[in-house]
């Protein structure tokens, strides 16, 4: 059975899992692509055999990993014909599977996963700025644009999270591309319940145009240290409102 996929970005979800036979992965490569959007609303999973060949895992890792994912609200399961696994996005979006997750880290976890985030981020964007076509700084410029015409949080969210996705593919690296899009999942989507009021909002839309002017230079050294700026204040917001969140 061909398996769909869902943009660019997808190609890493689908991907065999580095540990096998833990249900919790599959739990949590799922659960990220929901938060990414890569996994739209009411879009069918392939099978649970289709699944299990895909992860390397077990049918029965799969069907305990389907079980949790239900018991979140995140799929819902319909029998007969047509029937299947099918994504449900909460209502609140990524907002709840953000928070949820960000109980789980320390102040110097966040802290280290944001110095890898920039590590990564830089090194794509550096690299962007040596190998990127006209066309990727067009689609670059192009999606800068719509995080600066973007309104609502989520559309803010998803078009940061589309830039960082569009660098690391301008960078020409698989392997830089597949850590971007296993970070934006893991660490990303913790950044944007900081990210979305109008002055955040409006330093971040400078801070893309930075990336892109220094990559359409040809300026690596610039690219990369606006990159790596661009997360290491995303990082520091991050921070401060966990530390308001466990004030309040």
């Amino acid at each position: 059975m061909a398996v769909p996929f869902y943009g660019r970005a997808s190609a890493a979800v689908f991907s065999p899992l580095e540990s096998l036979s833990r249900s919790e992965l599959v739990v949590r490569r799922l659960t990220d692509a929901i938060a990414l959007g890569l996994l739209p609303d009411a879009e069918q999973l392939p099978g649970e055999l289709d699944l299990a060949g895909i992860f390397g895992v077990s049918t029965v890792t799969v069907r305990e990993a389907l079980s949790v994912l239900r018991s979140e609200g995140l799929i819902e399961t319909r029998r007969g014909r047509g029937g299947g696994s099918f994504v449900r996005t909460p209502e609140d979006g990524i907002s709840h599977l953000a928070r949820r997750r960000l109980d789980g880290f320390s102040l110097g976890e966040l802290r280290d996963l944001g110095d890898v985030y920039a590590a990564i981020c830089g090194a794509s964007a550096a690299l962007a700025a040596r190998r990127s076509s006209p066309e990727d700084v067009d689609r670059l410029r192009r999606v800068a644009d719509a995080l600066a015409d973007a309104e609502k949080p989520d559309a803010r969210r998803r078009a940061d999270a589309q830039f960082h996705i569009e660098v690391a593919a301008a960078a020409q690296s698989p392997r830089l591309y597949h850590e971007e899009v296993s970070l934006q999942a893991e660490f990303g989507t913790l950044l944007w319940l900081a990210f979305g009021d109008d002055d955040s909002h409006a330093q971040m839309v400078r801070s893309c145009r930075a990336v892109v002017a220094a990559i359409a230079d040809r300026d690596p050294h610039a690219a990369r240290e606006a990159a790596e700026q661009r997360v290491a204040d995303s990082t520091a917001r991050l921070i401060d409102y966990q530390l308001s969140e466990a004030a309040s």
